[in-house]
C-alpha cells in the first residue's frame, strides 16, 4: 500500500513537472512563466514524497488553470476591443501590425479593381471605334509648276523645256480624318458632322483590326456638329452600348478612344467628368464657329484626330461624343451628350435623315433688364418678336405656334410647367422633345394669362 501511495505520488509529481514545461512553451506572459518556475521548484522539492505533496502539487496546478484561464479571457477581452476599435475604422485585424496590413491590401486591391474595370472597358469597346480617314481627288504637286522661261527662245532656244499643262494631273490623297464608333450591327457610324462635312470626298472606315471598308454619309446634323455614316457591307459589325447622360455626376471616371492626331488608332485616355452642362462656341480653324449648349466637359485628353470617338464610363456605354478642345489650356476638352446622339441616331435609321420638332417663333429672352427698359410683367420668358428684316416675321406662318395662337409680343413663360429662363430657354426645350409632341405654355398675353396647347411639327431644311 505505502508502494502504491509512493508510486502514485511519484507518478503525480513526473505529470506535473511535464505539464509545466508544456504551460512555459505555450504561454509568452511573464505573470504565468514565474509562476510556472514555482511550480517547477515544487514539482522538483516534492518528486520523491507522499501524496500529500501530489495534492498540494494539485492545488498549485488549479492555480495555474485559473491563472491561464484568467489570461485567456483577459487575452481574448483584450482582442475582442481591438475588433471592435478596427470594425469602426473599416478594418478587419487582429493586431496593429494586420492593421497596417489590411489598410495596404485594401489600397492594393482598390488600385487593381481601378485598373481592371478600365482594361476591360478598352477591350470591350475598342473593337467598335473606328478611324475614319477622308480621301479626295486633289491636283498633283508637280503639275503647279510653272516655268516663267519655258517660251523665252533666249532661255530655251530648243524648246526643251515642258510647257506647263493648262489643267493639273489630279491624284486621290488623304486629306483628313477622324473617330466615330459602330452603333448598330448593320453598320451604323457616330461621328462629327465636322469630320465627314465634304461632300466630294470619299471615306474610309479602318476597324482596330486594320480592316478597311467604304463608307457613306447618309446624314449631316445642320444644329449639331453630328453625323451618321454606315459601313458599305453585309456583315455583322461590333457595337458600343449607348448609355445615359441624363444621369451622370461631377467626378465620374471616363474613358476616350480616338483616332489621336489622325495617325494613332484607338489611343486611349483617361479622366474624369469635370463639368456638365457647358455652353461652348467652338471654331474649326478656318473661321467659322458654332455654339453648343448642355457639353459634357471631361479632363481625359481630347486631341485632333479624336473628333466624332465615343467618351466611355467604367461600364463600357457611351455617354457623349468627343467634339472639342478648349485652345490654350491643358485637358479641357468637350464632348455632345449621348441622350442628343441617340435622338439623332433613331431618326436617320428610321426615316433615313434627321427629323427634329419646331415650334415656328422667333423670340428674346426676357431678363431683368429688359424687363425694365420695355415696361414688361415679367423678368423672365420668351418674348415673341420679329426678326431684323421685315421677311423675319415673328411667328411662321402655318406653324404649331401659329395654329395654337401665339401672335408678336406674347411672353411664353412656360412650357409643361417649368420657366422658361437663361438656364432652359425655348430652343433647349424644343430640342428635348420629339416631333408630335404635345407641349403646355403658360403665356402671358395682351395683360393676361392664359394656357395654350401647341403640337410639334417636323423643321424644315430651313431650321
Amino acid at each position: 500500500m505505502r508502494l502504491m501511495e509512493l508510486f502514485s505520488s511519484t507518478l503525480s509529481a513526473e505529470i506535473l513537472y511535464f505539464l509545466v514545461l508544456f504551460m512555459e512553451e505555450i504561454s509568452k506572459n511573464d505573470k504565468i512563466g514565474e509562476k510556472a518556475e514555482v511550480v517547477e521548484y515544487e514539482a522538483k522539492k516534492h518528486y520523491s514524497k507522499t501524496l500529500a505533496s501530489a495534492i498540494a502539487a494539485s492545488i498549485v496546478v488549479s492555480g495555474i488553470m485559473g491563472a491561464i484561464a484568467g489570461f485567456a479571457v483577459s487575452e481574448t477581452s483584450n482582442k475582442e476591443i481591438r475588433k471592435i476599435i478596427e470594425q469602426q475604422r473599416g478594418i478587419e485585424a487582429t493586431d496593429d501590425a494586420d492593421a497596417g496590413k489590411a489598410i495596404k491590401n485594401n489600397r492594393s486591391v482598390s488600385i487593381i479593381e481601378d485598373e481592371s474595370a478600365t482594361i476591360n472597358v478598352v477591350e470591350k469597346a475598342s473593337p467598335a471605334v473606328v478611324s475614319v480617314i477622308v480621301t479626295k481627288d486633289v491636283p498633283k504637286l508637280d503639275s503647279y509648276f510653272i516655268d516663267p522661261f519655258a517660251n523665252d527662245p533666249f532661255f530655251n532656244p530648243f524648246g526643251f523645256r515642258e510647257i506647263p499643262r493648262e489643267e493639273p494631273e489630279t491624284e486621290k490623297r488623304e486629306i483628313g480624318g477622324g473617330t466615330g464608333f459602330i452603333v448598330g450591327e448593320d453598320g451604323f457610324i457616330m461621328t462629327n458632322r465636322h469630320v465627314v462635312e465634304d461632300e466630294e470626298a470619299e471615306y474610309t472606315v479602318i476597324m482596330n483590326d486594320g480592316t478597311k471598308y467604304n463608307a457613306v454619309v447618309l446624314a449631316r446634323d445642320s444644329f449639331m456638329d453630328l453625323a451618321v455614316i454606315k459601313i458599305e457591307s453585309d456583315k455583322k459589325f461590333p457595337v458600343i452600348k449607348l448609355g445615359n447622360s441624363g444621369n451622370l455626376k461631377i467626378g465620374q471616371t471616363v474613358v476616350v478612344i480616338g483616332n489621336s492626331l489622325g495617325e494613332f488608332r484607338n489611343t486611349v485616355s483617361k479622366g474624369i467628368i469635370s463639368g456638365l452642362k457647358r455652353s461652348i462656341s467652338a471654331g474649326d480653324g478656318r473661321g467659322r464657329s458654332e455654339l453648343f449648349d448642355e457639353m459634357i466637359q471631361t479632363d481625359a485628353a481630347i486631341n485632333p484626330g479624336n473628333s466624332g470617338g465615343p467618351i466611355i464610363n467604367l461600364q463600357g456605354e457611351a455617354i457623349g461624343v468627343s467634339v472639342a478642345m478648349a485652345q490654350g489650356a491643358e485637358n479641357i476638352g468637350f464632348a455632345i451628350p449621348i441622350n442628343e446622339v441617340k435622338k439623332i441616331y433613331q431618326s436617320v435609321k428610321e426615316t433615313g435623315r434627321i427629323v427634329r420638332p419646331y415650334i415656328g417663333v422667333r423670340y428674346m429672352l426676357v431678363n431683368k433688364q429688359i424687363q425694365k427698359e420695355n415696361n414688361l410683367q415679367f423678368d423672365y420668358g420668351a418674348l415673341v418678336v420679329r426678326g431684323r428684316r421685315l421677311s423675319d416675321l415673328a411667328v411662321i406662318p402655318g406653324s404649331p405656334a401659329d395654329k395654337a395662337g401665339l401672335v408678336e409680343n406674347d411672353i411664353i413663360l412656360e412650357i409643361d410647367e417649368k420657366k422658361v429662363t437663361s438656364d432652359n430657354d425655348l430652343s433647349r426645350i424644343i430640342k428635348r422633345k420629339m416631333v408630335g409632341d404635345n407641349i403646355v405654355m403658360k403665356v402671358w398675353s395682351q395683360g393676361r394669362e392664359k394656357m395654350i396647347t401647341a403640337k410639334l411639327e417636323e423643321a424644315g431644311q430651313e431650321y
